[in-house]
């Protein structure tokens, strides 16, 4: 049984598999980008003992973000806390490039 959440531009969320510890949800209309970072964000959650994505075919498949725990937490809140991070994480990138442009501060070559 799957179900869909419809998000705001070109991509579905797809929860294809639900277990008390352990869901498998399908990225449609996205890459390797998103599925690598939201794994590399999950693994490292307290509780979280597998977290990867698979993608069926390098060309038309849609990738699916797999992620088990040991039982003391439910992998979907573990995912929305992974999206709220990344979000965070974001936007204190944002603001942090942001001062870097007004300040006019310039890279050096070689540092």
């Amino acid at each position: 049984m799957s179900s869909q959440v419809q998000v705001p531009s070109k991509s579905k969320l797809k929860l294809l598999k639900r277990e008390k510890d352990s869901i498998e949800v399908e990225l449609e209309g996205e890459d390797h980008t998103i599925a690598n970072l939201i794994a590399k964000y999950a693994i490292h959650k307290k509780g979280v003992v597998y977290s990867s994505y698979i993608v069926s075919h390098p060309l038309i498949g849609n990738p699916v973000i797999v992620l088990s725990t040991d039982g003391s937490r439910d992998p979907l809140e573990v995912l929305e806390e992974v999206l709220n991070d990344i979000i965070s994480d974001a936007k204190e990138f944002r603001e942090k490039l942001q001062e870097v442009i007004s300040n006019n501060v310039r890279c050096e070559e070689g540092g």
